[in-house]
């Protein structure tokens, strides 16, 4: 009879066991936060405004601009411009490939060969400004101070 209620006892015990165990299971340990960053490629070309600039107008470059919530940051290189680089800039178009109005300074070599960069806290506004394509960078130089070359932040 002992041996009986022994048994009951330990089959109890481990029928206990099995559903703390499955418990354990489903009970929600804290996992380590996403990684939630956006990497944006740019092409940087030469855009020419009239046939006039076209003679002014010439390079080549590439960026990449990574969004960590809403931290922009900016690091590319350009070469080819035929004359210094005087300024860069993060501007917002209308839409993709029309021009806008400059908003951000980037960081960029006075030369005709160099690198660009920038980081930057961008508004709510702005984050989607650059999620839906209306963001580029346009490199200025001393023979075309309106613009050398653009590239248009894209997915």
């Amino acid at each position: 009879m002992l041996a009986a209620i022994g048994g009951q006892n330990m089959h109890h015990l481990y029928m206990r066991s099995i559903a703390v165990v499955l418990a354990l299971l489903f009970i929600p340990f804290p996992v380590p936060a996403q990684n939630n960053q956006e990497t944006f490629k740019v092409r940087i070309a030469p855009v020419s405004r009239d046939v006039a600039m076209q003679k002014v107008v010439a390079g080549l470059g590439s960026a990449t601009a990574t969004l960590s919530g809403s931290k922009l940051t900016v690091t590319g290189t350009f070469e080819g411009l035929p004359s210094p680089a005087t300024a860069a800039r993060i501007h917002h178009g209308l839409t993709t490939g029309v021009r806008g109005s400059p908003f951000l300074d980037l960081t960029v070599t006075k030369a005709p060969k160099g690198t660009i960069s920038g980081s930057f806290d961008l508004t709510p506004e702005q984050v989607q400004y650059l999620k839906q394509g209306k963001l580029y960078i346009q490199i200025d130089s001393e023979k075309a101070p309106d613009g050398t070359l653009w590239g248009w932040l894209l997915k």
